[in-house]
């Protein structure tokens, strides 16, 4: 791959992403097709982002030994055959089976994709491209599906395709490595081991909390709000359209507010809008709720993608982070299903809400300890006194040798000094002495 093109993983990020995105649609229609309750059904869905995840954890720091193109094409194979498989058999053990082997393909594509960004010069550029094209095609398919009939084929056959459709992109890999050459391969511990660890619990729970929404946002669509399938499917691709419209403000936004602030008061948005959606009676809250939230939801998920491949060029990382992320996933459409038939749908939303309100301050916290400072032009007297700020600020002033004004602030490295030798001081003191004398 091209160190400076970022396309093939975008390809590989919405190939992968993409079951997660149309869980809504998926677990609904195994159940009704396999005629499943809906904690069964449920639990298929979780079956095929526990797959997912599982891929993860697996490749996390394995991709560069075998080589990024060599796993991609392997996991967008197992995904094509996985799906296939699901969609084609009317038998619940074979679907099952070819969910979770799905899922495992998903997973190791999108393991690929999140090493390769996390080496790139601009990650949150390259994760926003990937939310903005899975938001993109998750859309279509949420207007288009509906009007093919119901059953649970036609979702996972489109599933299928996809990552063949993904597959000629996998030759802008690398053969032997997904990341940006300027990134040395070296081996070692973890960075950041502490922060790199309560980012990933917090996301685990963060997405939790999300699909175990998205997971029956179908269902209050129709046995609560009273819509039908078609209307719903128009609000989710509205919705979407919404994320495409976040997704595009986090990339313009980019690193200009920092990390902390978009997590953290984009997951309090996220939460009260998660709230509004679980306890709609009507079209107009359902969907207001619904687009809000899928408005949000991307934005902040980017900043995360973006906070976690910083704390490793690698993107161990990066990846370790992502396979939490579908680990809550995975566990999310089961979650809702148990709040619902225990609390009810109003019930479930505000634990959610709840849940997503504590979480927002550890994963703040992540940000502002492994964000740094922002280079402000007080940050600059600091360092360089009032002629650097002035140098830095006027124009025509040569690139590359003064930061810009606010861009990030460069990390400083303590080098050791060794302690003075006694007698080499002692003999520097008496020559002193002697001269003076």
């Amino acid at each position: 791959m091209s160190p400076r093109s970022p396309r093939p993983l975008v390809a590989l990020f919405t190939g992968g992403y993409l079951a997660s995105y149309l869980l809504p649609t998926v677990v609904p229609r195994i159940g009704s097709g396999l005629g499943l309750t809906p904690a069964q059904a449920g639990l298929v869905g979780s079956g095929l982002l526990l797959g997912s995840a599982s891929a993860g954890f697996t490749l996390a720091s394995r991709v560069e030994r075998f080589g990024a193109r060599r796993v991609a094409r392997a996991g967008l194979l197992l995904s094509a055959l996985g799906y296939g498989l699901a969609a084609l058999s009317g038998v619940l053990p074979l679907v099952v089976l070819g969910v979770v082997l799905g899922g495992f393909g998903s997973g190791t594509a999108t393991t690929v994709a999140a090493s390769g960004i996390a080496s790139l010069r601009d990650p949150h550029r390259a994760s926003s491209a990937g939310l903005l094209s899975v938001s993109a095609a998750a859309g279509a398919l949420y207007l288009t599906l509906p009007h093919f009939g119901p059953g649970h084929r036609l979702p996972l056959l489109a599933l299928a395709v996809v990552p063949l459709l993904v597959w000629p992109a996998t030759r802008g890999l690398a053969g032997s490595r997904p990341a940006d050459s300027t990134v040395p391969v070296t081996t070692g511990r973890l960075p950041h081991r502490r922060s790199g660890l309560v980012l990933a619990l917090s996301v685990a729970g963060w997405s939790l909390a999300q699909n175990a929404l998205w997971g029956v946002s179908g269902r209050i669509g129709t046995e609560q709000a009273g819509l039908g399938e078609v209307a719903v499917g128009v609000v989710f691709a509205v919705a979407l359209g919404g994320g495409l419209l976040g997704v595009l403000g986090a990339g313009a936004l980019g690193s200009r507010a920092g990390r902390a602030a978009p997590i953290g008061l984009g997951t309090v948005v996220i939460a009260a809008c998660i709230a509004v959606s679980a306890s709609a009676r009507g079209l107009g809250t359902f969907a207001g709720g619904e687009v809000l939230w899928n408005t949000g939801y991307p934005v902040v998920l980017s900043y995360l993608i973006g906070l976690a491949a910083s704390l490793d060029p690698r993107g161990r990382w990066a990846v370790l982070v992502g396979s939490a992320s579908a680990l809550g996933v995975a566990c999310g459409p089961v979650t809702g299903s148990l709040l619902v038939e225990s609390a009810g749908f109003t019930g479930m939303g505000l634990v959610l809400a709840g849940a997503l309100l504590l979480l927002a301050v550890p994963l703040t916290a992540v940000a502002l300890h492994t964000g740094g400072r922002p280079l402000l032009p007080g940050a600059v007297r600091r360092r360089g006194g009032p002629s650097a700020a002035l140098v830095a600020a006027r124009a025509g002033a040569p690139s590359g040798t003064i930061p810009r004004i606010g861009a990030p602030e460069q990390t400083i490295t303590e080098i050791p000094v060794p302690a003075p030798d006694p007698a080499r001081a002692d003999f520097g003191t008496a020559g002193a002495e002697r001269v003076g004398g």
